[in-house]
């Protein structure tokens, strides 16, 4: 199950997108059944892979429109959400700071519970700030369905065109290093969990599967050098 929602407002009698969020399926069934053990993965639980809004938009707008999402959900059967939040700060190569690093400070502000990171790992880093991950790589090399869009994400950056009959995965590697792709150490996602329920009973009565921890994260990580 996917489900997308979008957050209108209407200025000068025109009507504008301000906000989107998207519930889906992630990687690995295991994001959803390690802290949801109970819920069946893709239909009772489901990932927030994007939760975005302009800057412009009221102070209370984020958790007004995560409840008004949380109302339809439910309303089809979704009983548990989870969404992590990416602490690392990200710069270009020439220094510009693209994404300052999160903490979940609009989760923790709507009753979510806080389970601790995920997984450690290192990360691609391409010279424009935005992560190459793993899922992507692993589409070029075993060329399986959008590799196509993946590596003219590269080739748009300055890596060579693949020639024919080439190894993919070779290419990649010297695509990457074409490109001038960096690796940075990062230490894991904030995991947070929605239980969701009519009533705090029918939400408390959802098992989870990692504990509940406090205190909440409450600074983005230092920046690290790359390499």
């Amino acid at each position: 199950m996917k489900v997308q929602f979008g957050l209108y407002d209407t200025v000068e009698g025109e009507r504008r997108l301000s906000g989107i969020a998207v519930f889906g399926v992630p990687v690995s069934k295991a994001v959803l059944t390690k802290p949801l053990p109970e819920l069946r993965p893709f239909t009772e639980s489901l990932e927030c892979s994007r939760f975005v809004l302009l800057d412009e938009c009221p102070g209370n707008a984020e958790s007004w429109f995560l409840a008004r999402c949380f109302d339809a959900l439910l309303a089809e059967g979704v009983r548990g959400v989870v969404s992590f939040a990416d602490p690392v700060p990200r710069r270009t190569a020439s220094g510009l700071l693209v994404m300052p690093g999160h903490v979940g400070t609009i989760y923790a502000a709507t009753n979510a519970l806080y389970t601790g990171r995920a997984t450690a790992r290192t990360v691609k880093l391409l010279p424009d700030g935005t992560v190459f991950h793993d899922r992507t790589a692993q589409k070029i090399r075993r060329q399986e369905q959008g590799h196509e869009y993946a590596a003219a994400q590269l080739i748009a950056l300055g890596a060579p065109r693949p020639r024919p009959g080439c190894d993919p995965a070779l290419w990649l590697r010297e695509a990457l290093s074409a490109v001038g792709a960096r690796n940075v150490r990062h230490r894991g996602a904030h995991r947070w969990v929605f239980r969701l329920g009519r009533t705090r009973r029918e939400r408390e009565e959802i098992k989870l599967g990692i504990a509940s921890l406090r205190p909440y994260p409450k600074r983005p990580d230092p920046e690290q050098t790359t390499a």
